[in-house]
């Protein structure tokens, strides 16, 4: 039989918390069910069931954005509705009645509740009649009572203006606090030995190898390595991660030890760095596939550093072996050419690659910007190719563009020949209105550095 949990969560990035739990879930092989239609998970309180309370712990261990879970007793929008479904419920917290030590907390989301107040709906639930002492240090069980404000950020008001004009009341026992929301400060940037410009920030990268199920046993590849933001914390988890980028001197830094290794060693995490190599994905060594458990990465978008390939920008001529131009030092070192690699191609090849690279059932995660006004479901749909299919699409919301943390899994059995990157991939799934649909991310980076401005027809401004 499943039992309700009340979870708890950080206000911050609403649209990963969902995925993050169901990713964790499934890492662990249990089920979730949402028991309430209608649950709008942007609020920081959600009930779900499980099947043992051993689920809820492992969830608040891993999740990022977990602050604590409870054992679900009630809720309502009045506390008569909370004292009714309480009493309705009174065999789950019988047991605790005779000789239990307890702590009972009161606090309030987007308000600060008075101590009397406090102290009044404290009494209020005198009738549960717990004859055990209070112990406000080291209690065998706690309490807590949660009153949900709406926001109200913005506005001025005396500090205890709209006190009781709450939307919801949750009540429930704790069963265990968030003890993965710590790992934000052990993995911030300013506190790595190595980083660079686009070093991802600590909380992203966390979701990212949650998303990624990384764990003891996986593979995980980076192909955009740049300085490692990922595989420390999909190495922390228990991962082994292999990278690569297609400029070497941003894995190695300076120093006579690579960078990412310098601050992997930080981390305590340097053994389960198993190699880093240079070189262009679309011109990979890979001859064999279903390698990795998981592809992690942050493609070069063009913000702060633009993709590259292999290749020329401008056809050149074919030379001659008289031709002078054609003539190199060998004591010089070769830096072949490159060109810019588009985001959407970016996108379509990296899936590909995915596609050849990954075990049955293994995930490609990496980050994909938008431009917010113009973004449609259909978007992502353009990048995939058979066998592969989308399982999570979050937005991390900055505005007039966004980036979206895409989640897709190799659904297939089937061995696929290693990708040449030669041709643009076929309509998936033979859809050819989406093989012709334009995605918000196509030249994202001009875009970018235009201010997304809309094209306006010439009639429109006569």
């Amino acid at each position: 039989m499943r039992t309700a949990y009340l979870f708890v969560f950080a206000q911050a990035h609403q649209d990963f918390r969902l995925p993050e739990i169901l990713s964790i879930a499934e890492l662990h092989g249990f089920t979730i069910t949402f028991p309430k239609e209608g649950q709008d998970p942007s609020r920081p309180f959600v009930v779900l069931e499980l099947e043992e309370e051993h689920h809820a712990r492992l969830l608040a261990r891993r999740c990022i954005l977990i602050k604590a879970v409870y054992e679900f007793y009630a809720q309502g929008s009045t506390y008569e509705e909370v004292h009714e479904a309480n009493r309705r419920n009174r065999h789950l917290w019988s047991r605790y009645i005779e000789n239990t030590s307890f702590k009972f907390m009161v606090s309030a989301h987007n308000h600060t509740i008075p101590q009397w107040r406090q102290r009044e709906v404290i009494e209020s639930f005198s009738y549960m009649d717990f004859m055990g002492r209070i112990d406000m240090k080291d209690p065998e069980i706690v309490i807590g009572c949660f009153e949900e404000y709406p926001n109200r950020s913005g506005t001025t008001r005396a500090k205890d203006e709209g006190d009781g004009e709450f939307i919801q009341v949750w009540f429930g026992r704790l069963i265990e606090e968030g003890s993965a929301r710590p790992l934000i400060k052990k993995f911030d940037v300013k506190k790595r030995a190595y980083y660079g410009n686009t070093s991802m920030e600590a909380e992203i990268s966390l979701f990212m190898a949650n998303q990624s199920l990384a764990s003891p046993g996986k593979l995980v590849y980076d192909p955009f390595m740049g300085t490692g933001s990922m595989a420390y914390t999909t190495a922390h988890f228990g991962a082994q991660v292999f990278g690569s980028d297609i400029d070497g001197r941003q894995m190695r830094g300076k120093g006579d030890q690579p960078g990412i290794v310098r601050a992997a060693s930080q981390y305590g995490v340097s053994a389960r760095i198993l190699d880093l190599c240079t070189f262009d994905i679309t011109h990979n060594p890979w001859r064999c596939g279903e390698l990795f458990d998981a592809i992690i990465t942050d493609p070069p978008y063009g913000v702060r550093a633009g993709a590259k390939r292999l290749g020329r920008k401008k056809h050149r001529p074919d030379l001659t072996p008289s031709t002078p131009a054609s003539v190199r030092d060998p004591d010089m070192p070769y830096i072949p050419p490159t060109k810019p690699y588009e985001l959407a191609e970016l996108a379509r090849d990296l899936v590909l690659l995915s596609r050849y690279l990954l075990k049955p059932r293994g995930r490609l995660v990496f980050f994909l910007p938008t431009v917010t006004d113009e973004y449609q479901e259909v978007d992502v749909q353009t990048m995939l190719c058979e066998g592969m299919e989308v399982i999570a699409n979050s937005l991390q919301d900055f505005g007039s563009w966004g980036r979206r943390l895409v989640t897709i899994r190799k659904t297939t059995l089937e061995r696929y020949p290693a990708p040449t990157f030669d041709a643009r991939l076929p309509a998936p799934n033979g859809s050819e209105d989406v093989a012709a649909h334009v995605p918000a991310h196509q030249d994202f980076r001009r875009r970018y550095f235009e201010g997304f401005r809309k094209v306006v027809d010439d009639e429109s401004n006569k």
